[in-house]
């Protein structure tokens, strides 16, 4: 059965829109977003630095030469 309406939230979070007496859902969200965010910020940042300094210390002696697979 298809809506009239586009649900962007769980039941606990539109029930809390229309009942506005406890902004308990919303400030949890928005704690969980202010933490979460950063910290894979924080590791995408990391993870780009590692290769950006492998890529920049990486001796070719000890590369191998790619031979692409003859089909």
């Amino acid at each position: 059965m298809i809506t009239d309406t586009f649900q962007l939230a769980c039941s606990t979070c539109a029930n809390n829109f229309f009942n506005s007496d406890n902004d308990a859902a919303g400030w949890a969200i928005a704690v969980m977003l202010l933490v979460i965010v950063p910290l894979v910020g924080g590791i995408l940042a990391l993870f780009i630095r590692m290769a950006r300094r492998e890529r920049t210390a990486l001796d070719p002696e000890y590369c191998d030469d790619y031979v692409p697979p003859s089909s």
